[in-house]
């Protein structure tokens, strides 16, 4: 059996203590920033999530990464951050808290005669979602999707 990726590792571990925080571990990246390896782990709450609400976090899964080790004594930084407003549509659970939210859907090619859509995300399924454009459902595949960002409005 293959060793679990960095991100992997860190997932399992945290998920279930940032879930009995009260919070969601909706991604975790482990890449290289500007002062070295960052381990960055992305949480949400419907509540929003505050500098207290990263700190918070950041302490409670401090001491179970350092015995944890998946990194094998490779030093790191870890960073506890928000998923940010215009945050890439990803996974499911992206999907669910963006229903009814109006989007961009930027296609890999033209679907249709366009690249670029905007509606409001209105269903999603296992491999696809819908979107209401100008009145229009239309619906689309995952993998001819290119990136779909929730539109932000002031």
């Amino acid at each position: 059996m293959a060793k679990k990726s960095v991100s992997e590792q860190v997932t399992e571990l945290c998920e279930p203590i940032i879930k009995n925080l009260g919070y969601e571990l909706v991604e975790v990246k482990y890449a290289k920033g500007h002062s070295g390896m960052e381990l960055t782990l992305f949480i949400y709450s419907n509540k929003g999530i505050s500098l207290d609400d990263c700190e918070k976090v950041s302490k409670a899964v401090d001491m179970p990464l350092d015995e944890l080790n998946p990194t094998n004594d490779e030093g790191y930084s870890l960073v506890v951050s928000s998923l940010g407003l215009d945050r890439p549509i990803k996974t499911e659970a992206d999907a669910r808290r963006n229903l009814g939210a109006k989007v961009d859907v930027k296609f890999y090619a033209a679907v249709n005669g366009k690249k670029i859509v905007t509606g409001t995300l209105i269903d999603f399924a296992q491999d696809t979602f819908t979107v209401e454009v100008d009145g229009e459902k239309q619906t689309y595949r995952f993998d001819e999707i290119a990136n779909c960002t929730p539109v932000i409005e002031f």
